[in-house]
């Protein structure tokens, strides 16, 4: 019966209705923060066969012909003020924000790009039954601010692959920011978590009573 009224539509309507219906199914949420971390799916992790080389990056990004990796795609957009783009995309210049340790960096060389939820952790979480293609789409994930941020690379090695049970930024006033971050990832993703980081997660939601989730489930 619906497939016989749809038939009988105009075009127009039709393209309507499925662009409509595309937008709907991306959708982005927007909780609070001890609703979002409620509503991860609790699991026990293995990274069993793990491999940072599971995750292929830095690839040609979200634009192949300026030709700039997924990294410096990154490094521009966040930049507080822009680098110069030369040959083969080799940045001069500019200057960024490093929230997690609140810090100013003024040469690219001194920057990480932090995937949020550490490849590692994202094997553990779900991603090692996921297709290669996919894993590549998480590494290089663009489709949300916070899923890859440019940080200093001493806090990004800090962090290493650690997750907010076991690591938080050195500076304690963005803790609710990147709790926030960290649970858009998981969800975006449909990530896991286990015991140990869920309860971090329930503390430091406890702690940020005015800090909202906004994600957009990824493709």
């Amino acid at each position: 019966m619906r497939t016989a009224l749809l038939r009988g539509l105009p075009a127009a309507l039709l393209t309507v209705l499925s662009l409509t219906t595309g937008t709907l199914a991306h959708a982005a949420e927007n909780l609070p923060l001890a609703e979002a971390v409620a509503s991860l799916p609790l699991a026990t992790e293995s990274r069993d066969g793990y491999t940072r080389e599971a995750f292929k990056h830095w690839n040609s990004g979200d634009d192949p012909a300026d030709g700039c990796t997924t990294r410096n795609e990154v490094l521009i957009k966040e930049a507080v003020e822009a680098p110069a783009v030369g040959p083969r995309c080799r940045l001069t210049g500019g200057s960024w924000w490093s929230y997690y340790d609140q810090t100013t960096v003024t040469s690219a060389s001194g920057l990480d790009i932090d995937h949020m939820v550490p490849l590692a952790e994202a094997w553990d979480s779900g991603a090692s039954a996921w297709s290669a293609h996919r894993r590549e789409a998480y590494a290089n994930d663009q489709g949300q601010e916070a899923s890859l941020v440019a940080v200093t690379a001493r806090s990004n090695r800090s962090k290493a692959d650690q997750d907010p049970a076991q690591w938080m930024p050195p500076a304690g006033n963005v803790h609710c920011r990147y709790a926030a971050e960290w649970t858009s990832t998981k969800l975006r993703w449909n990530l896991t978590v286990d015991d140990t980081e869920l309860a971090a997660l329930r503390d430091l939601a406890t702690t940020c009573p005015g800090q909202t989730v906004t994600y957009t489930p990824a493709a």
